[in-house]
């Protein structure tokens, strides 16, 4: 049985749509598209539904029609983004990848307040170019990151109605770790479009400023303020380990698995000698492997 049968979605268009949103999870989310695989059948389509809207969305800001300026972009981002919500609204969509959003939101009672705030952190992207405090930036990354983690609790669930609460601050801490470590990778790309999301309070305090990391010359002192920064993920990664027993037990290895695959990429950064601006942290092929595949015999037992 495929996975949208499997997950009950029978309707051509609903299943075009949920179809559209995994290949988005499949060409840009690679890490995250191979954790999804340790989830079961009925649960993937959802979480790929929820991947393909802020996919959709990133991409309006990033990557689609890049020749665009600010402002068109906002006036995009404006345009669909509304569009979504006020479809969230009806409940129905005739947008290619908001019709799978709005069955998964009805199936699962997600708050749309999610949406509403990571539109609010894509329109930052538009504007912002950096954050002196991480009290500043931690307004970017709920809307970015801690709330995609509330979501997937909705469509994951807890072992009891008990639990949601503690497996939602876990999932927030997660999400912002998982965004922490995209940030420590991707300083040179994040350059490129005229950002900076580490912190500049804590950058300043290891002697680094917007000038040294335009330099793109990886000093002592970048050395330092990055480690900084890793130690953040670890302690956040480590702080929502309890929370991922709180899933249900189809879950559980797939967070977990996702957990060690993404905040490993600060592992992967600390073996380049933090070289940020020559090289790409990335998990590699064996170390997926070696987290999927025995996460996935443990997934089919726990089933």
């Amino acid at each position: 049985m495929d996975e949208l049968t499997a997950a009950g979605i029978t309707d051509p268009d609903l299943r075009a749509s949920y179809e559209e949103c995994k290949r988005l999870n499949a060409l840009h989310g690679k890490t995250y598209y191979l954790a999804t695989l340790l989830l079961p059948k009925a649960k993937r389509p959802f979480v790929h539904a929820l991947y393909g809207f802020a996919r959709y969305a990133d991409e309006i800001v990033d990557d689609l029609a890049s020749e665009l300026s600010v402002e068109e972009k906002a006036e995009v981002l404006s345009k669909w983004g509304n569009g979504v919500l006020a479809d969230l609204k009806k409940g129905t969509s005739q947008d290619h990848v908001g019709r799978a959003l709005i069955d998964t939101v009805n199936r699962f009672d997600i708050p749309h307040e999610h949406f509403e705030a990571f539109l609010h952190s894509m329109t930052m992207d538009l504007t912002v170019t950096q954050y002196q405090r991480y009290e500043d930036l931690l307004e970017y990354v709920y809307g970015s990151a801690a709330v995609i983690g509330l979501q997937m609790v909705s469509v994951l669930g807890t072992i009891s109605p008990d639990a949601v609460t503690s497996a939602n601050e876990a999932a927030e801490k997660l999400g912002i770790a998982f965004q922490l470590a995209n940030f420590i990778r991707d300083v040179g790309e994040d350059l490129d479009r005229g950002r900076v999301y580490l912190p500049m309070t804590e950058l300043e305090a290891h002697g680094v400023n917007r000038q040294m990391l335009e330099a793109r010359v990886t000093t002592p002192q970048i050395k330092s303020a990055l480690n900084e920064q890793i130690q953040r993920v670890r302690r956040l990664q480590n702080e929502s380990t309890a929370g991922i027993k709180l899933l249900t037990p189809g879950a559980r290895e797939c967070i977990q698995a996702a957990s060690q695959l993404y905040c490993g990429i600060v592992d992967e950064v600390e073996k380049i000698d933090y070289q940020i601006f020559t090289k790409r942290a990335k998990t590699s092929n064996w170390r997926r492997t070696k987290v999927a595949l025995p996460a996935y015999l443990r997934a089919l037992v726990s089933r």
